[in-house]
């Protein structure tokens, strides 16, 4: 029994996650900063100070939940990037501190590979090769997913992730933060079809979301604000609708390239129902296995770095205690 104490702290939530061989959850806390709302966004420095406060009380309650003392613990993981660096050097330098206090190995996890693993988690065995849709606030990108979890980046977004481009729009509407999961909720009563909203076609397996951004501003701005009220249903759904769209097409081209036994959605994003109706939906008709995370392992959580830290410690691959952050992959 291999036990990992893991650690993210990669943007705004704060989380702390014992996970027994890679794929057995035994604790999962996630503490998400709130104060971020006011701001209608997430303010880096703000999210730094947060994870201060709360890093060590969030870790302590992990291992309580798990019933297991730090010196049962195996090895010490923590997301070191992508994501924002302030906030990745607390979750980074609270789990070097504990692996050096504890005589512990220390892993450093991928964020994005995390997010990937949320599959592991949610359905055990995968099958490979896999091509992989990963959507989020800060990353839009497609992979090609080996057995061993190597990865090829085959597109990625070429300015705003999807995740951004869903906030960008919902706070436009003001429809409050966190603006995803609003504009989602909202879009449920409207009609997909009521505004067609450019879908961005490149000649590649990339996406561009900056259109679609630039033009719902436009008709705002041309519509007049009673009219967006009125609609803001109709609005919000053919917003969704776009988004959405581009995310499908663009995977089933990928798909046609290059016929992998799988393909999985990964994210933040790969929580929107649209999005996980649709592309069970087009792939289903294509007759491979599609794998998507439960709800709980598609956000930001310590369980994805814990899960896949596994991976390099069976085979003894640690992280040199020195290692550093990046924000971008």
């Amino acid at each position: 029994m291999t036990l990992i104490l893991g650690i993210e702290t990669s943007c705004d939530e704060t989380s702390a996650s014992v996970v027994e061989n890679g794929i057995n959850v035994f604790s999962n806390i996630v503490k998400t900063q709130m104060s971020h709302k006011f701001f209608g966004g997430v303010v880096p420095d703000l999210s730094s100070r947060e994870h201060v406060e709360y890093i060590y009380s969030v870790i302590e309650e992990s291992l309580h939940l798990a019933g297991i003392k730090i010196s049962k613990i195996d090895a010490v993981s923590a997301v070191n990037g992508p994501g924002l660096v302030g906030s990745l050097m607390i979750g980074l330098t609270a789990a070097k501190g504990i692996a050096i206090r504890n005589k512990k190995p220390f892993i450093a996890t991928d964020h994005v590979k995390g997010h990937i693993y949320g599959n592991v988690l949610t359905h055990g065995e995968l099958i490979f090769p896999s091509l992989a849709l990963v959507v989020s606030g800060g990353h839009t990108s497609m992979f090609i997913v080996e057995e061993d979890f190597t990865t090829k980046e085959i597109g990625k977004t070429l300015d705003d992730a999807a995740g951004e481009a869903f906030d960008k729009c919902a706070k436009m509407l003001n429809l409050g933060y966190p603006g995803g999961p609003a504009l989602e909720n909202i879009s449920q009563k409207g009609n997909p079809n009521f505004k067609k909203f450019p879908v961005a076609k490149i000649n590649s397996l990339d996406f561009s979301f900056s259109g679609l951004k630039t033009s719902v501003m436009y008709y705002i701005r041309e519509s007049g604000w009673d009219f967006v009220k009125e609609n803001l249903s109709d609005i919000a759904a053919s917003i969704e609708n776009a988004i959405v769209k581009q995310l499908i097409e663009t995977s089933k081209r990928a798909y046609e390239i290059y016929r992998t036994k799988s393909v999985m959605l990964a994210g933040g994003v790969s929580a929107n129902k649209l999005l996980r109706f649709r592309f069970n939906e087009v792939f289903e008709k294509r007759r491979t296995k599609i794998f998507i995370p439960e709800m709980h392992y598609c956000t930001d959580n310590a369980a994805l770095t814990a899960g896949i830290a596994y991976m390099d410690y069976i085979k003894d691959r640690f992280t040199p205690i020195d290692v550093g952050v990046y924000s971008r992959s």
